[in-house]
């Protein structure tokens, strides 16, 4: 019972986060979702790219392997 209450307190959390990353980029147009500071700084839309890898790659197989996997 324990395990299914923190299965679906960590659901409700995931699906939080989600539905106020979609309301920001609702708000955004696409020519400010690329935008960026300057050469060195990263756009909206590449560091969030950066964080839908890194979780993909930490969340895939999370039980039986390190997190730090490679692309194939």
């Amino acid at each position: 019972m324990l395990v299914s209450e923190y299965l679906l307190s960590s659901r409700k959390q995931f699906e939080f986060y989600k539905s106020l990353g979609e309301k920001t980029f609702e708000q955004l147009t696409e020519k400010e979702l690329f935008w960026s500071f300057n050469e060195e700084s990263n756009s909206i839309a590449v560091i969030v790219n950066h964080l839908w890898g890194n979780m993909k790659s930490r969340w895939t197989d999370f039980l039986n392997a390190d997190g730090e996997k490679m692309e194939k």
